[in-house]
């Protein structure tokens, strides 16, 4: 390397130092700016906890089957309740967020994200990892998420998905032919949208095959010479239905060998004593075999009973092979008509009597269609961003059609959709506007029409009801105080998520310190008891010991442990101490979430300063230096998606963190060292050990620190 051969080896380390900078600058993948304005819902969530108050009036019961569940809030608050009702229990997730156009479609603290702001992208993105980590940690492992959107985001929407699920998880991104006149505005009419798919683990997903469509498949039926129909069956462009002879405008029927279902010209025992050839135009786009194609390839036709006299031909390796499966594999380009989203309109108009109450909803057709292949007949499916409640209907209507026990949960807000000016001019009590919102006066009614019933565009046409039950949730807060009032207040709030997270909504006994629900179908029991132990709890005890039933028990403690011996006499029942487990949720979602705050770091920093340049104070500024440079190794992980949490939600170890920002290049070799240098000096001030280091030392500590905060942008 003859152009360094004269450099010393102090230049060579810098030119080294250099590069290994540029490179680490220079990322494959998504990178914005999370911080320029962070979103006040999750940082609400830094001082209070999320909560669930159960609306009442709002329930429906048709039946005794589990219920559904309905949540108006943010679903950023919803999603963390989750988190501990749901976790790892979703099987599928649709979710059809703000496509962040530019015209006020995309709302970020309580403001329209408009197309000239120059963070619009940042901002949107910033929203939708915190919701997409959140769901991610819900879903089973077999479980499998969909998400639409248009050419505005899908580009960084692909690589944040590779990010939160992994690039490995990513399934197949789904063109789908929404609009066929297209949208004349554009310079070319764009007439598709996506549908981007992510599963929680590739290795376990198992899509089912689709359903066969009348669009895929024409039926063709004849007579033959004694009047007895066989099925003739075409498919565009394959299939086998009849085979060309050399006399024109002739074609040979097939026939069906009922016992092992083999094909053939000649009769088989199956219709006729002959075959003879029937005429025919040749002008049905089906595809034809000649005779000496047919022997040599008739092992591939396939024949499945219909009804007595009818059947279907298949060819075996494009369609079928047996009667349990009835289709094939969904394709990465679905263009089906019913998927038009002016048919989804026209599907809302007919629910709420002609209204247009909700601008772009989806289709059930694409809902039921997505449910279908992605998960079974007692799946549980999650919408977070529910809009008019398509999802809701879908799983509803496809219980209907099969008998499944399939579940829903949706979450969304309830937003007035600019109504604001024009509801506040007609003179109407916030408690009227908030009548008007997206939950209130479409999702829910919309769920309550379908599971009861309605007429249909009110002309008196009576549509029958899906049946189903529903349970109507608001999401709240409840304000962090002292460790023990915390506590308290959050086993006192919890009831209703209790109620969620073992699907039991009906109140047995109500007592001042302790409840008893009991299931639709009365074989399952929740019991919690919310106060010390304290002379009601004899009565709770006496109440719990009479019921015979599975129970789910939960118990108030401060040290997050029940005494077994007290619940001895308890049978078939699982314990649980609360709050402990909730509010260890929410603190591992508030350190992923909420980012390392900047104004605080250099606060600390400007503590150290004084402390070092006018105190003389070698060892509470080493101290100070320590929590500094922490604090900053944490920041800088965060922004780069580097975990720093471990499975129990505790820190990740300093030097571990270190290590890995070393390993992907963030840190220079050179700052990896000083930084376990200076680690080294701060702990030995934490522990007292202050003759391990000098004031010259703390002072080197203190510029490598403020390197770090220029070179890392901590302003």
């Amino acid at each position: 390397m003859p152009k360094y051969e004269n450099f010393s080896k102090e230049e060579l380390l810098r030119i080294i130092e250099k590069q290994e900078q540029e490179l680490a600058q220079k990322k494959y993948g998504l990178v914005w700016d999370a911080e320029r304005e962070p979103e006040q819902v999750v940082l609400d969530c830094e001082n209070n906890l999320p909560v669930l108050k159960r609306v009442k009036g709002k329930e429906i019961r048709t039946c005794d089957e589990q219920d559904n569940i309905l949540i108006e809030g943010d679903n950023y608050h919803a999603l963390t309740v989750l988190n501990y009702t749901h976790k790892e229990k979703i099987d599928v997730i649709y979710i059809d967020p703000p496509y962040n156009t530019g015209n006020k479609d995309f709302i970020y603290n309580d403001r329209y994200v408009e197309k000239e702001d120059g963070y619009r992208h940042s901002k949107w993105l910033n929203f939708m990892e915190k919701r997409l980590n959140l769901a991610q940690a819900l879903l089973k492992e077999t479980g499998v998420i969909f998400i639409s959107i248009d050419d505005n985001e899908v580009a960084q929407l692909k690589l944040l998905c590779d990010k939160v699920f992994g690039e490995n998880n990513f399934v197949a991104n789904i063109i789908i032919q929404s609009n066929p006149r297209g949208k004349q505005q554009m310079n070319i009419a764009t007439t598709h949208e996506y549908l981007l798919i992510y599963s929680k683990n590739i290795q376990k997903l198992n899509f089912n095959e689709e359903d066969l469509s009348d669009d895929r498949v024409k039926e063709y039926s004849k007579v033959d010479k004694n009047g007895l129909n066989y099925r003739e069956m075409g498919l565009r462009k394959r299939g086998a239905a009849s085979l060309r002879v050399d006399v024109p405008n002739l074609y040979y029927p097939i026939y069906v060998n009922p016992k092992n279902r083999n094909v053939s010209l000649k009769k088989d025992n199956v219709f006729t004593e002959e075959a003879l050839p029937i005429l025919g135009s040749g002008e049905d786009g089906r595809w034809r075999w000649g005779k000496k194609k047919f022997e040599e390839d008739k092992d591939k036709l396939y024949g499945r009973l219909v009804n007595k006299n009818r059947w279907d031909i298949f060819e075996k390796d494009y369609l079928i092979r047996d009667d349990k499966q009835k289709g094939i594999k969904a394709k990465s380009v679905w263009d089906e008509k019913e998927i038009n989203y002016e048919n989804a309109k026209k599907e809302l108009r007919e629910i709420f009597n002609g209204e247009a109450l909700f601008e772009y909803p989806k289709t059930l057709y694409l809902i039921k269609k997505i449910i279908k292949i992605s998960s079974d007949n007692n799946s549980v499916a999650l919408d977070f961003m529910a809009g008019s409640g398509t999802t809701g209907h879908a799983v509803l209507e496809l219980n209907k059609e099969d008998g499944g026990n399939r579940k829903f949960i949706l979450c969304t807000n309830n937003e007035l959709n600019g109504l604001e000016k024009e509801l506040k001019e007609k003179k109407m009590d916030e408690n009227e506007i908030l009548e008007h919102g997206i939950c209130r006066h479409v999702t829910y009614p919309r769920l309550k029409k379908v599971i009861k019933g309605y007429k249909k565009n009110g002309n008196g046409e009576k549509v029958e009801g899906l049946g189903g039950n529903l349970q109507y949730f608001r999401t709240d807060l409840v304000k962090k105080t002292t460790t023990v009032q915390t506590k308290l207040d959050i086993t006192s709030r919890c009831t209703e998520m209790l109620c969620i997270k073992e699907n039991i909504f009906n109140l047995k006994k109500e007592a001042n310190d302790y409840k008893i629900f009991f299931s639709n179908k009365n074989d399952k029991f929740l019991c919690i008891y919310y106060n010390f132990i304290e002379k009601s709890f004899d009565d709770f005890l006496s109440e719990i010991k009479n019921i015979e039933e599975e129970k789910a028990v939960y118990v108030f403690s401060l040290k997050d442990e029940i005494d077994g011996k007290i619940f001895s006499t308890v049978k078939n029942a699982r314990f649980e101490a609360i709050p402990q487990k909730i509010l260890k949720v929410y603190e591992e979602w508030v350190r992923k979430n909420i980012p390392m705050r900047s104004d605080l770091i250099l606060l600390e920093f400007e503590r150290a300063k004084d402390k070092i340049f006018e105190q003389n104070d070698k060892n509470e500024s080493a101290r100070l230096l320590r929590i500094v440079l922490e604090k900053i190794i944490i920041k800088i992980s965060q922004n780069n998606g580097i975990e720093f949490l471990r499975g129990n939600a505790k820190g990740e170890k300093i030097s571990v963190l270190n290590d890995k920002l070393k390993s992907k290049n963030i840190f220079s070799k050179i700052e990896w060292e000083e930084n376990k240098t200076y680690l080294a000096i701060g702990n030995h001030a934490a522990h007292g050990e202050y003759n391990e280091y000098e004031i010259e030392h703390v002072k080197n500590f203190y510029k490598h620190v403020k390197l770090l905060l220029n070179k890392f942008n901590i302003k």
